[in-house]
């Protein structure tokens, strides 16, 4: 396997997100794009929008990524990418396609990844998307995903296409066991097949195809396993900050790695290669003391663990590269400002 890849996600650019730009949001009431778009109408929208996409990553972005010794970004894309306006929110292929220039000029590969549908919604955690089991939303998906492969599947720059971002799977929990909230598996199976196949007629085998695990690692054992399935990777999330902690202090942060290293073995009984989509420095620390400088040390040693635990993983991307406001533990420009460029290799 060639070395592993070492990414950001540009989480909040072309999929505005409260979390990341919270003044994107303020006054709205709304809690993700769709619901931003409808609160402020087109005209207002726009003029906030519009603005934040030009400068909220630019090719600067991309240099620093560079010097910091980052090769790989996964940028969200919404539903809407190619749209020209009319009742949707208008689309941002052009920023998209500066930003594969910016990353072939800088050595950066890409993952493309739908991170969107028409009326869908997140968890109140936000790291789910919650998507109806329909037909009309799964052709949708394909022409979006169609006309990414058709328009750069030869770019080499497109390391990969992820037709859909984590979703809300329904899965067995408790006793007596009864079904959660959530799609059906099988509707996602059934989805990633058509995307497959999608993406090689019309790209070939470059563009890797990459797909969202969606927190359920039984459903993927022997998936794709046929040969005519290629260069198809599997993607899964790691986070720990709702974890219970042992306790605090390097061993606290090695058990967290540990739990990824555990998933990460799970998840490779699909027998595909196992990705990072997104992880983070942010952990559960409860009632801590923690001194500042305790907590620095503390988290250190968690996102030094984290690294070694991907080990074998064909690419990681921690979530996200900026924030507007240098989120401690998400943005990677402060959380993994004490690592060197060697370090975070």
């Amino acid at each position: 396997m060639d070395p592993a890849l070492h990414g950001v996600n540009l989480s909040g650019w072309l999929v505005p997100e409260p979390w990341v730009t919270p003044e994107l949001f303020a006054g709205t009431g709304a809690g993700d794009d769709g619901e931003l778009f409808a609160a402020l109408g087109r005209e207002a929208y726009e003029a906030r929008v519009l603005p934040h996409r030009r400068t909220f990553v630019t090719e600067e972005d991309f240099a620093a990524m560079e010097a910091r010794g980052f090769d790989a970004v996964r940028i969200q894309v919404p539903w809407y990418l190619f749209s020209e306006g009319g009742e949707e929110p208008p689309g941002c292929a052009e920023d998209l396609e500066r930003a594969l220039g910016w990353a072939a000029a800088h050595g950066i590969s890409v993952v493309v990844d739908l991170a969107s549908l028409p009326g869908c919604s997140h968890t109140p955690d936000g790291l789910s998307l919650v998507v109806e089991d329909s037909p009309d939303l799964r052709r949708l998906a394909l022409e979006v995903v169609g006309t990414v492969a058709e328009r750069w599947g030869g770019r080499t720059a497109l390391l990969g296409i992820e037709p859909l971002d984590r979703i809300l799977l329904r899965r067995l929990s408790g006793f007596p066991p009864r079904w959660t909230a959530g799609s059906d598996a099988s509707f996602l199976r059934n989805y990633y097949r058509e995307a497959h196949d999608v993406v090689r007629e019309i790209a070939g085998a470059q563009p890797t195809l990459v797909l969202a695990a969606s927190g359920r690692l039984d459903a993927w054992r022997g998936f794709m396993g046929h040969a005519r399935y290629e260069n198809v990777w599997l993607d899964v999330h790691l986070y720990h900050h709702t974890d219970e902690l042992p306790g605090v202090g390097p061993t606290g942060g090695r058990y967290l790695a540990s739990l990824s290293r555990r998933t990460l073995e799970r998840a490779r009984a699909s027998r595909l290669p196992v990705m990072v989509g997104e992880w983070s420095a942010a952990m559960p620390m409860g009632g801590s003391t923690l001194t500042p400088e305790g907590q620095l040390a503390f988290t250190r040693v968690y996102v030094s663990a984290q690294i070694d635990a991907f080990e074998g993983a064909p690419a990681w991307f921690f979530r996200t590269w900026k924030t507007s406001w240098r989120d401690p533990f998400w943005d990677a420009r402060v959380a993994l400002s004490s690592f060197d460029r060697d370090m975070l290799s």
